[in-house]
């Protein structure tokens, strides 16, 4: 078993940044598959940014290409979502997932979860 906790969410102005936490307890993640979803009001859960287990690989939504960053410290238990140029439409719940290794940007393919913090980016 897996638990994971996000911090660092808050309100920001367009603009501005925030760098998301997810703390990892119980078995190590070094071997997970990882990734951010996010979640606005009234809509599907989607697909933010993915991290390899080794790593060395990462992949992003379109929507927040070249301005959000994700990296993981297997060391520490711990994965990180940088995001720069905030913009309203950021605006969500961002939830931290850890998978096997086939999981990607399909939810579904996520065995664990975090309980999500909210990112409220004002214009």
């Amino acid at each position: 078993q897996v638990q994971l906790v996000e911090s660092g969410g808050g309100l920001v102005q367009a603009g501005g940044s925030l760098r998301l936490s997810c703390a990892a307890s119980g078995r190590t993640i070094s071997s997970y598959n990882m990734a951010w979803f996010r979640q606005a009001p009234g809509k599907e859960r989607e697909f933010v940014a993915h991290i390899m287990w080794s790593g060395g690989s990462t992949y992003y939504a379109d929507s927040v290409k070249g301005r959000f960053t994700i990296s993981r410290d297997d060391a520490k238990g711990a994965m990180y979502l940088r995001m720069n140029s905030l913009k309203p439409e950021d605006t969500a719940v961002y939830y931290c997932a850890a998978g096997g290794s086939y999981a990607f940007t399909n939810n579904r393919d996520y065995d664990y979860w975090g309980q999500g913090t909210q990112v409220t980016v004002s214009s």
